[in-house]
């Protein structure tokens, strides 16, 4: 069963958060960079954030961006 676009973009940050390529404090690319680089509808990165965000790996500050989170 193919898995939903929003997981393999949220299990693909949360892989390079873990390999050290992401690390905390560092930004993560906008919205519009990230359907791009992806492929994928903004709903897609919405959701993929939402659920990261909800883990606790990331942390949005309203107009400025998504940052990893502190550990």
């Amino acid at each position: 069963m193919p898995t939903a676009k929003w997981v393999g973009l949220a299990d693909h940050i949360r892989k390079q958060v873990a390999s050290g390529e992401l690390s905390p404090g560092d930004k993560l690319p906008s919205t519009a960079q990230l359907c791009k680089i992806h492929g994928v509808s903004e709903i897609v990165v919405r959701n993929a954030m939402l659920t990261l965000k909800a883990e606790g790996l990331v942390v949005g500050v309203p107009g400025v961006g998504v940052f990893v989170a502190e550990r």
